[in-house]
């Protein structure tokens, strides 16, 4: 673990960054939708709004990373911590819309130029990485959310939350500035590997969608969920979001262990029944124990589906053709990201927020009972072709 922890050390900084940001922002969803007076529903489409953008900015990711090179991952973590601010000082929905779109977009390039590194290292050193550093930002996305918890209680603004995550953030960018010049994407030994077809990218971006909805959509609306339909305050309510968060930090570390032990896609099965599980329990609480309980589960069970699927293609391609493949894969996946916060705000305005839980347990359950099947179908009937 020390040597996987040293290794990944420049681009773990990259991962902590979106966790500093993503998990106050979820902890912060009751007062920014209060500081704009939107409705669930006119919530949900400015976070539809900012979506679009951001699957914008990671299709065009591998562009951005040829033109800044090196510098890409630093550069790219400085735009996300500039423009966190912005959401917290917007008191109107269009120009909340705005703030988020830039947001979203700075951090979903910062996404895929990070995953693609890390692949690379993967590739390099011959160790797995992916459930150590996406564990690390469910760590940190934990700790961020809890501590914008106490600081709501204690009365501080948004814009002076984001601006403390700021300090950290100057941090993170001088441990980025430490990566290697030679993890680069090279043409190194691309003769022997065919570029991945758009079946296997189309079936792996779908399961990490399902994955990330289930985690997005649970970071954006436990908050609320916990306090208005459960009565809890503010720091209770930021407790789900923060549960969530711990529990898929721990599970991606239990994954980083076992991965050389268990096969992947047994790894995800179980997973994602686990998360349904939690999901439902969630769906179904009385009390605020019971759904914490719930959103605990669907994090331990939830935390290891998108890292899996990411070390199951990046050991299939080139490095040259590495960030192209998790782009698009990350721009399929992180559609589930980015879309469940308006789609959960639309269920609950239709049916309300424990029906929409309920919905996610079921969109869950489609990876092992049919998208991951598929698959490793298409997959085996490649590898077979191809020998």
């Amino acid at each position: 673990m020390r040597q996987d922890l040293a290794t990944s050390r420049p681009v773990m900084a990259a991962f902590a960054v979106i966790g500093l940001y993503w998990g106050p922002f979820a902890a912060m969803v009751p007062v920014l939708k209060a500081q704009i007076g939107a409705s669930d529903g006119v919530f949900g489409l400015c976070m539809l709004v900012a979506s679009v953008g951001a699957l914008v900015a990671m299709w065009l990711a591998p562009l951005a990373e040829r033109l800044l090179g090196r510098r890409a991952m630093p550069i790219l973590g400085a735009c996300v911590g500039i423009s966190f601010l912005l959401p917290g000082l917007a008191h109107s929905v269009p120009v909340f819309a705005i703030c988020m779109l830039l947001a979203s977009m700075s951090a979903g390039c910062l996404d895929v130029v990070m995953n693609a590194r890390l692949s690379t290292l993967e590739r390099r050193s011959g160790r797995s990485l992916m459930n150590l550093n996406h564990g690390a930002y469910s760590l940190v996305y934990a700790a961020a959310a809890m501590t914008t918890g106490i600081a709501r209680e204690l009365g501080m603004h948004p814009v002076a939350i984001f601006a403390c995550f700021g300090i950290v953030t100057l941090w993170m960018i001088s441990e980025m500035i430490r990566l290697p010049v030679d993890v680069a994407p090279t043409d190194e030994d691309s003769a022997d590997k065919a570029p991945l077809p758009a079946g296997p990218i189309w079936l792996a971006g779908s399961i990490i969608l399902v994955a990330f909805f289930g985690e997005n959509g649970t970071e954006g609306w436990s908050a609320l969920y916990l306090e208005r339909s459960l009565g809890t305050g503010a720091a209770g309510g930021a407790l789900g979001p923060a549960l969530l968060g711990l529990t898929m930090g721990l599970g991606r570390i239990a994954g980083q262990l076992v991965s050389a032990r268990i096969d992947e896609y047994r790894l995800i099965r179980w997973a994602a029944l686990i998360a349904a599980s939690g999901a439902l329990i969630a769906a179904s609480a009385p009390v605020p124990v019971v759904a914490y309980i719930g959103f605990a589960a669907l994090g331990l069970g939830i935390s290891v589906i998108g890292p899996t699927v990411y070390v199951i293609v990046g050991r299939d391609v080139t490095d040259a053709a590495r960030t192209h493949v998790i782009a698009r894969i990350s721009a399929i996946g992180y559609l589930g990201f980015f879309i469940a916060p308006p789609l959960m705000g639309f269920l609950s305005e239709w049916s309300g927020l424990s029906a929409a839980f309920g919905i996610v347990a079921l969109l869950i359950l489609a990876v092992p009972v049919a998208l991951l099947p598929a698959y490793r179908r298409l997959r085996d009937g490649l590898s077979s072709r191809s020998n």
